[in-house]
């Protein structure tokens, strides 16, 4: 009974080829997923070394194999070594051709995934999550879409009227949104280029303050005077934008004016004064001193200074030191600061 039973036929195979096409289905299936759950133990134990590195993206894309579309894979690459109808045969070269291309794109869609996950840690990016988290659906999204284009392009649809139909009414949408678009790309750019970060404090247009968060429309920024402000991110590119976190040193220029009737030797000393204060403040670099003009009703002296800490109230403070030292100065070497002051010379009386 048991040889009769398996000399048995359905779709023009016997039951004995049924069952080495499962089994060898099951054995493929196996195999596969061993050399897969292998290859991704032994990626994860590398990634330990360089978490985030290159190995831990590629352990990150080998965890993507799914079991079931594996199963499948090997259930309909199986039936190719068995003797089906035509129509059956071209169905399942399209069913292998489907399930493939949907492993590859779980693969594709991963990886970039776990690349931007990558930049992010390295870069310290994660301040621009909203920007990262564009890019990943845009990504994503293409990629689907190519497939599913591809599978109707397979089954022997003509897409080129829907490709056709996607350009018309993305373009419809982009008219009506490009406010919105533009937002987003300047958004999608300021991820990419950083002129400025979250934590940081920048100037632009007459305003300034502190970046709080960059979102896919706006800018929030938390001013000086303590409210916050709202810009769009398409007109902030559009300003001169000044990043004051990444100032190296603060260049600082001053001046004063002296009596007139100071002597020549006074204001030299004056001015060689002034630069001994500047060259003994520690993180200060002198850069110049000067009797620059005669003014009105005072000589007038300008100096130039480096901060190499940059902080404002750093460089408050240094100046404040500065002048009080100035004041000394003056006052030993007997010279008055300069107090506007305007001559007139009248004519004696009865003079024609």
């Amino acid at each position: 009974m048991v040889p009769g039973f398996l000399e048995a036929t359905w779709l023009g195979n016997s039951v004995l080829a049924w069952a080495l096409a499962a089994s060898g289905a099951l054995v493929g299936y196996a195999v596969l997923r061993t050399l897969v759950a292998v290859l991704t133990r032994h990626l994860r134990r590398l990634s330990g070394r360089d978490p985030g590195g290159t190995v831990a993206v590629l352990a990150d894309v080998a965890a993507a194999t799914r079991s079931g579309l594996v199963l499948l894979l090997a259930i309909a690459v199986a039936t190719k070594f068995l003797h089906l109808p035509d129509t059956l045969a071209a169905h399942t070269t399209q069913a292998i051709e489907v399930l493939f291309g949907v492993q590859v794109a779980l693969w594709l869609t991963r990886l970039i995934v776990a690349l931007l996950e990558h930049l992010a840690r390295r870069d310290d990016a994660s301040r621009h999550t909203v920007v990262f988290g564009i890019l990943s659906w845009a990504a994503q999204l293409a990629i689907w879409l190519v497939l599913v284009l591809a599978i109707l392009s397979n089954a022997g649809l003509d897409i080129t009227a829907f490709i056709a139909s996607l350009g018309v009414g993305g373009i419809a949408v982009a008219l009506a949104a490009q406010n919105i678009l533009g937002d987003l790309f300047a958004s999608i750019s300021i991820g990419l280029d950083k002129p400025f970060q979250v934590g940081e404090y920048i100037a632009f247009g007459g305003n300034s303050g502190t970046v709080l968060r960059v979102g896919v429309k706006s800018t929030r920024i938390r001013s000086i005077s303590g409210e916050e402000l709202s810009i769009a991110n398409s007109k902030l590119l559009q300003e001169l934008v000044h990043n004051y976190d990444r100032m190296t040193e603060r260049r600082i220029a001053f001046g004063f004016g002296v009596a007139l009737n100071t002597s020549r030797a006074d204001v030299e000393r004056v001015v060689l004064g002034v630069k001994a204060i500047i060259g003994k403040i520690e993180n200060a670099r002198l850069g110049r001193g000067h009797m620059t003009a005669f003014g009105e009703s005072s000589l007038n002296l300008e100096f130039v200074y480096y901060m190499l800490d940059p902080g404002f109230d750093r460089y408050r403070d240094v100046q404040q030191q500065i002048n009080f030292a100035i004041m000394d100065l003056l006052d030993t070497l007997g010279v008055k600061l300069a107090v506007p002051a305007r001559v007139v010379h009248s004519a004696p009386q009865g003079t024609p």
